[in-house]
């Protein structure tokens, strides 16, 4: 028996990518993996902080799903808001298990092909809800910036600035410090190193004095190095070196969660049931969907900014289900492809998935030989670096290029903005793409017209233009009220040539309109068919009862 549905082989990107590798490739694939995940690592733990989770919990995704995905998958910053409402509002085991579901369901989207479907989300839903994302990324640190006393921050919109506005009298001007030096770092230290900004232009003037002076070589040797490490880790180390030291009042990860297990972490099956899964079946479709969405996106952004071969949607959707099918049994959280890691995998030089790999052996050599440090690190620092991440995340110059938008692109972004930050991604996203559909048939409904040519009292021509769709069949009825007034035996020409499709819906109102004009004693004439409208008048019948020209 042959099936009509075609799966997709599901083969890892890391077999073929090793054919014609090299040990050139290999030291730039192992550098941008060490890159990465130094990178990584204050990421993934402000990530699990974030969505209310102990630190580890964003470590072992990073490491478990970044070597089984064999690229950069992780726990991604748009995945904070939803885990932190799905554990409020399910708990933490139920979490696991809807993480597990996702993954299958991602998965059987990739073998099922229908990676392309997501592509198909309009780019005013996504920046809509990116932006929101970002939005309350951020308003989740507000709480950890400034230091508020508040033991359990809610998870919707307006709960939050209700806390937050209610505690401000508990402000840590120490924690406040702590998160704007980590901020203003975040945005400095780039720029530095960059030859356009002005701000390198007098940092680089200043050091050609200082090499001027005689200490050129090991200052030169020693700017190179501090150009190659990353903002975040710098950030990290020194305002926790400065906290440590100078004994600062604010809290830690030590004093909040007692440290980070210096030791991998064991399998254990989530507490599991079939009651349970049939009601956790929104936050599934939501990991799944944002999931897809994220993932897919991070990659086609990987295909503008590298030379490698493009991704297949499919491939990767069915790489991640598997990555967020293992991760809960290790306590992990959702993970997906994440573009700030992803971009800064390509720029420092990877080229097979390899680098994933080292990316993930390097976090596991930071953790069992570092974490006994990490109790001692700020989380104002870490509010700071998910501040920056957020303000990156979030498409802001749309905003202010809406005004040359058109009008259905403005109502979707803003609608989904807003959906996003009031209510909650699900909502967001169902809505918008409800409105596109809605909008799209607008569109397209307004596309369709009837053009009368000639009306002579014996014989009507009419010409029609576009697709003749259930949204369009409206724009008959100037032919049904022609056919109604006209006397008896008059014939109607539909010039069809520039008809480009015709749906049920539109069929049916010409078999109407036949059925109308044969009554009073009539004939209905079609010219110029297409193919597309022949095939359906074909195949319902209704070609053999008019006449064609």
């Amino acid at each position: 028996m042959h099936l009509p549905i075609q799966f997709a082989r599901f083969r890892p990107r890391l077999l073929s990518s090793l054919a014609g590798y090299n040990r050139e490739r290999f030291f730039k694939d192992a550098g941008a993996g060490l890159t990465v995940g130094i990178v990584a690592l204050p990421l993934a733990m402000a990530f699990a902080i974030a969505s209310g989770l102990k630190p580890e919990a964003g470590i072992w995704t990073a490491i478990i799903a970044g070597a089984i995905i064999a690229s950069l998958g992780g726990p991604a910053g748009a995945f904070i808001v939803i885990v932190y409402g799905i554990i409020e509002r399910y708990g933490l085991a139920n979490l696991l298990i809807s993480t597990t579901c996702a993954g299958v369901l991602l998965f059987l989207l990739g073998f099922f092909k229908l990676g392309t479907l997501v592509r198909y989300v309009p780019v005013s839903i996504v920046v809509g809800f990116t932006n929101g994302i970002a939005v309350l990324i951020a308003l989740s640190q507000v709480k950890d910036l400034l230091g508020l006393n508040i033991a359990k921050m809610p998870a919707d919109f307006f709960s939050q600035i209700k806390a937050i506005a209610l505690n401000i009298g508990t402000l840590n001007l120490y924690a406040l410090g702590l998160g704007l030096a980590c901020l203003l770092g975040l945005l400095v230290w780039p720029r530095l190193f960059d030859t356009q900004t002005r701000y390198a232009h007098a940092f680089t003037n200043r050091l050609i004095r200082l090499i001027q002076a005689g200490e050129g070589l090991q200052l030169k040797r020693a700017t190179r190095l501090a150009s190659r490490l990353p903002g975040p880790i710098v950030a990290l180390l020194t305002l926790t070196a400065l906290a440590y030291v100078s004994s600062l009042p604010v809290e830690t990860i030590g004093s909040r969660f007692g440290g980070i297990p210096s030791a991998l972490p064991i399998f254990e099956f989530p507490d599991f049931s079939w009651s349970t899964v049939r009601l956790l079946v929104a936050p599934t479709l939501t990991i799944a969907l944002l999931g897809a969405v994220e993932s897919l996106l991070c990659a086609r952004v990987a295909d503008q900014i590298s030379g490698l071969p493009r991704h297949d949607p499919n491939q990767e959707l069915m790489a991640q289900g598997v990555a967020n099918f293992v991760v809960p049994f290790f306590g992990g959280m959702p993970a997906t492809g994440t573009i700030a890691r992803t971009v800064t995998n390509v720029r420092a030089g990877a080229t097979s998935p390899i680098s994933g790999l080292v990316h993930s052996l390097t976090l596991v050599a930071v953790v069992l030989v570092a974490a006994p440090l990490a109790v001692h690190v700020p989380l104002p620092v870490l509010a700071g670096i998910l501040l920056y991440v957020a303000w990156n995340m979030g498409e802001w110059r749309e905003f202010a290029e809406l005004k040359r938008a058109s009008s259905h692109y403005r109502l979707i972004m803003l609608g989904t903005f807003f959906l996003t930050v009031v209510f909650d991604l699900t909502v967001a996203l169902q809505v918008g793409l409800l409105l596109a559909c809605v909008l799209f048939v607008r569109r397209m409904s307004s596309l369709f017209q009837v053009v009368a040519l000639t009306n002579s009292g014996e014989e009507a021509c009419f010409r029609l233009h576009g697709s003749l769709f259930f949204g369009a069949v409206a724009k008959i009825d100037p032919i049904l009220n022609v056919v109604e007034s006209a006397p008896q035996g008059m014939t109607i020409r539909l010039d069809l040539q520039s008809l480009q499709s015709l749906d049920a819906s539109g069929l049916d109102v010409l078999e109407q309109l036949q059925k109308a004009i044969a009554s009073r004693g009539g004939r209905l004439v079609l010219a110029g068919l297409n193919a597309q409208p022949r095939e359906v008048m074909e195949r319902s019948g209704f070609l053999a009862q008019v006449e064609t020209l």
